[in-house]
């Protein structure tokens, strides 16, 4: 028999999500239990479907709560409202992404996790906040291509293209062992990405007039 705390129901809520991010993040869907999770938070495991209506829900509340709670989106935003001019922009959007992510990695353990898996979740995670993310940088890139700075491309293939060397170096560091060969130089690594991918996206009139 478990002895449990009494707690009111939004905090024994919060309780179980934080022991299900560690175990979801360490383990994956798959190899955490409920039981395990009942354990783990001192709670009998019947009380977790009476917040959770079964695991995969449990699943996406520790996923939304991630995401939600790291805000990429606002954060990508206000980075690119507040900036002067691409290169400022880029740089701290890189910077924004590098830094979140190396500094709790529990979000982006999730989702390569519910992708191994191949989860279904991983499409409904996509759906909600992954497709607005590029689809914000896409319009930034659009609109830069409509005003002359940017050369004809396609946004969202643009877009894609910066994410995918941001999150590569992430992967390099954090998940391939890089972290153990050298420290990563964060505003270094950032500027260079934001100034090769920049480099390819001038307009040859912006790039010559120094736009």
């Amino acid at each position: 028999m478990i002895a449990t705390v009494r707690l009111a129901a939004p905090a024994r809520r919060r309780q179980i999500l934080e022991v299900a991010t560690r175990l979801f993040a360490k383990q994956g869907f798959r190899g955490t239990t409920t039981r395990e999770i009942a354990t783990l938070a001192r709670v009998n495991e019947a009380l977790i479907f009476r917040h959770f209506p079964s695991k995969e829900g449990l699943y996406w509340a520790v996923l939304e709560s991630q995401c939600r709670a790291a805000d990429a989106r606002g954060r990508l935003r206000r980075v690119l409202e507040t900036s002067v001019g691409e290169g400022e922009a880029l740089t701290r959007l890189a910077e924004d992404i590098l830094e979140r992510n190396t500094r709790d990695a529990t979000l982006a353990r999730l989702l390569f996790f519910s992708a191994l898996e191949r989860h279904r979740l991983t499409d409904r995670y996509y759906r909600s906040f992954g497709t607005a993310y590029v689809d914000d940088l896409a319009r930034y890139v659009r609109a830069r291509v409509r005003d002359g700075r940017f050369r004809r491309v396609d946004p969202e293939l643009a877009a894609r293209a910066f994410l995918g060397m941001v999150v590569h170096r992430f992967l390099v560091h954090e998940l391939f062992g890089g972290k153990r060969r050298e420290r990563l130089d964060i505003p270094r690594v950032c500027r260079g990405i934001a100034d090769l991918w920049l480099q390819s996206m001038r307009a040859p009139r912006a790039a010559r007039s120094g736009r």
